[in-house]
């Protein structure tokens, strides 16, 4: 393949990507199920009961939903060791940015000061991380970029209507990152095939939507398709990859609360694998979810590098997308 414009001089022909670095950003106001109890009539049993979380992080007004991104997204960067100039293309996986241009990701590169990339926002909701990250495997891979910044950012506080219950539970925000960059060759690909999709009929039952907009969803619709539909789809992310469930030493799925997370971690079968549960700490962060989850288990050692994960998002337009990584 010749090589292109701007940005891609030089570019090899490529047989695979990695996850060279994450990291991840949450707000530092800490908003507590008894917090709530004092807003809604709920309390911490309640709560704990029924979605399993503990605490959720809170954006203020002056804390945008691209500067959560940006301050992910260079930590991602110093842990890869890393330039702004060494990125040529940015995608943030977000549906809580207010204004439809600038888009979430130029405002990221603007502030990072990324010279001349790409720059695109993907909206899949909660699933919007793990397909923006296969977007840029399939990018590497074509030889239109040689490192991408995949960010997940969300700032669901500013849609949550803070009246109702059953949704302002459940919220919080943050943003995690990952630098994705071309293996080397020789070298096993670091990101495996994608099995994404979705379920267009049913995607009323996750919305954002409204003037001003607002979360709302139909939870039970949802808790039954996640915990019955998507189990055996995430095995056969794992097909795609050549790894049997058992083989996995971590499983990452969306964080949208326990009652689904465990059951769906049983019911995928893999049996040797760490489940990641930030959802207790940091609520339902939607495509922030993910980066922020794989990043934590990182930091606290429970995977190495170089461990096969399963990432699995689910959610919002009943989207769904999931693939096996190797850890950085």
């Amino acid at each position: 393949m010749d090589p292109a414009t701007h940005g891609n001089e030089g570019i090899p022909d490529m047989h695979g990507s990695r996850i060279a670095a994450i990291g991840h950003y949450q707000p530092a106001r800490v908003l507590t199920n008894d917090d709530l109890a004092g807003m809604v009539d709920t309390s911490d049993e309640w709560i704990r009961g029924r979605v399993g979380i503990r605490t959720r992080h809170i954006a203020g007004p002056d804390e945008p939903v691209d500067e959560l991104a940006a301050h992910a997204a260079a930590k991602a960067l110093a842990a890869a060791g890393l330039t702004p100039g060494d990125i040529d293309l940015v995608l943030v996986a977000t549906s809580t940015a207010i204004d439809r241009s600038p888009n979430t990701a130029a405002r990221v590169a603007a502030r990072l000061g990324i010279p001349s990339p790409a720059a695109m926002d993907v909206n899949v909701v909660c699933a919007g991380f793990t397909h923006a990250l296969a977007t840029a495997d399939h990018t590497v891979r074509a030889g239109a970029a040689t490192r991408a910044l995949v960010i997940g950012a969300d700032k669901m506080s500013e849609v949550t209507d803070w009246s109702d219950r059953s949704t302002c539970v459940l919220v919080g925000d943050g943003a995690g990152a990952a630098v994705v960059e071309a293996c080397e060759p020789g070298r096993q690909p670091g990101i495996g095939p994608v099995l994404w999709g979705s379920v267009p009929e049913m995607g009323n039952a996750v919305r954002i939507e409204g003037t001003p907009p607002r979360f709302a969803q139909e939870g039970q619709s949802v808790y039954r398709w996640a915990t019955t539909q998507l189990p055996p789809i995430a095995r056969r992310a794992c097909e795609r990859a050549g790894l049997d469930p058992a083989d996995l030493v971590a499983v990452v799925l969306h964080q949208a609360n326990l009652r689904i997370i465990e059951p769906l971690a049983r019911k995928l079968g893999a049996v040797n694998a760490v489940v990641a549960r930030d959802v207790t700490e940091s609520g339902n962060t939607s495509a922030a979810s993910i980066p922020i989850a794989l990043s934590k288990l990182l930091e606290q050692g429970a995977v190495r590098s170089g461990d096969p994960a399963l990432l699995f998002g689910f959610g919002g337009n009943l989207s769904y997308a999931g693939q096996v990584v190797r850890c950085p």
